[in-house]
């Protein structure tokens, strides 16, 4: 009733003249009409960012990844490509993961960070290990990048003659566990087949196609992700030699910071400088490699808890199979970026040791040289004062005589005072004058100046 009530012409606002405003304009409601967060959809949408097929046995699936550095109209254009082949409408430019229906089997794309999987899922060959038909991955597919890693799982039912299967694969490395609490039993020797596809094989003893379908979207999870954990190796075999001959050079380095001399100071200190702007630039090229590398491992890691493996009598599990083999690559790893991390901390410590001795040094050679400033400046106060006292006695001179020469022109003689006598007397009171005259300049400077 409320619900009529709410429609009725009554209850109806009456529209104005007033123009609406532009559909952009207009913020986005959310529950009860509040506005709602610009990022809100993508935190949310990033939960259901990877949906895992429903997968029912037996199948086949390939799964293939490139590195792509993140770039999205290379792939946009493979899949707008692949979608033309099939009748399917392409992807938007900002997807993240895409379903093309490729006759009797499927194929997905997911956009990585730097990587991009595609998996196709078809029809089981007669054999184990025969060649699948069907798939798109051959001369004609548009590659979007490199191939880093590929796997091929054959999901069979479990029976004995399935178990047999597992005579095809390497005992060397031959990994046997039993998943899901006992609902499937998978096998692996992370060896790569002729097609260069590590080979995995699942036998279900019932699971749910969505419970299959998870269960292999983590099993090629931690074949993809510890092929890109291990891309941190090789540039840790690279570095590794550069820093122990960069550990060289500063030990060397510090060694001549204990007998170094001002002068030769800046050159050492242009050497230190040299070593870490190389050690900051190795440090920069390899901190995404090796954060990433830590990044998937930690996912594999994630991928086999999921597992939740038990062993199979007489054979190894993934998760101890690869603690032998993965675990000490990653060990490497951290140890160099630590190393590197380390090596130009010491340097920055050197190099501000440097600069300390340096600046102790230019200051100790800035105090010499007030010294001697001071030592010269009263050496020069003496001096002015000698200069002073002659000037006191040139001026004194000069003074008498003009008053000699004036006395004798004056014919002060006539009133019985000698010219002489005149000049005798005015000595001691023109020199008095001017020494009170060349004082008082002299204490009218001082106070100017303080």
């Amino acid at each position: 009733m409320n619900e009529i009530a709410d429609q009725s012409p009554k209850t109806q606002p009456k529209k104005t003249s007033s123009p609406e405003p532009a559909a952009a304009d207009v913020p986005r409601r959310g529950a009860f009409g509040f506005p709602l967060h610009a990022n809100r959809a993508a935190a949310l949408g990033e939960i259901h960012a990877r949906p895992a097929p429903a997968i029912s046995a037996p199948r086949a699936l390939i799964k293939l990844c490139f590195m792509t550095e993140g770039g999205s109209k290379v792939d946009h254009a493979v899949l707008a490509e692949l979608s033309r082949r099939h009748g399917s409408a392409p992807p938007e430019m900002q997807a993240r993961h895409h379903t093309i229906a490729t006759g009797k089997g499927t194929l997905r794309w997911e956009r990585h960070t730097e990587a991009s999987t595609y998996l196709w899922e078809g029809p089981l060959p007669r054999r184990f290990g025969e060649p699948l038909t069907g798939h798109p991955f051959g001369e004609e597919f548009p590659a979007p990048g490199t191939l880093i890693a590929g796997a091929r799982m054959e999901i069979r039912k479990h029976s004995p003659a399935a178990m047999k299967l597992i005579s095809g694969f390497d005992p060397a490395t031959l990994c046997c566990s039993s998943v899901e609490g006992g609902l499937a039993v998978v096998v692996t020797d992370f060896r790569q087949d002729a097609s260069g596809l590590t080979q995995i094989l699942v036998l279900d003893k019932g699971m749910s196609p969505q419970r299959t379908g998870a269960l292999a979207q983590r099993l090629f999870d931690i074949e993809i992700y510890r092929t890109l954990a291990m891309l941190g190796l090789p540039l840790a075999q690279r570095l590794s030699p550069r820093m122990r001959k960069a550990e060289d050079q500063l030990a060397a380095l510090t060694n001549r910071m204990r007998s170094i001399e001002t002068g030769d100071a800046e050159q050492l200190l242009d050497d230190i400088t040299a070593l870490a702007a190389d050690l900051e630039a190795d440090a920069a090229s390899s901190l995404y490699r090796f954060g990433a590398s830590r990044a998937y491992d930690e996912i594999v890691n994630d991928r086999l808890d999921a597992l939740a493996e038990e062993p199979v009598t007489g054979y190894d599990t993934w998760r101890s199979f690869l603690e032998r083999r993965v675990a000490p690559a990653m060990r490497t790893c951290r140890s160099v970026e630590d190393r590197l991390a380390n090596l130009s901390r010491k340097l920055a410590r050197a190099a501000t040791l440097l600069r300390t001795k340096v600046d102790v040094a230019v200051e100790k050679q800035n105090r010499d040289l007030l010294h001697s400033m001071n030592t010269r400046a009263k050496l020069q106060l003496r001096l002015q004062q000698t200069v002073e006292g002659l000037s006191v006695a040139a001026v004194s001179y000069y003074v008498v005589g003009l008053i000699g020469y004036v006395a004798k022109g004056s014919g002060i003689k006539h009133f019985g005072i000698s010219d002489s006598v005149v000049t005798a007397v005015a000595v001691p009171i023109v020199v008095l004058a001017i020494w009170l005259v060349v004082r008082r300049i002299r204490r009218s400077h001082s106070d100017s100046a303080h």
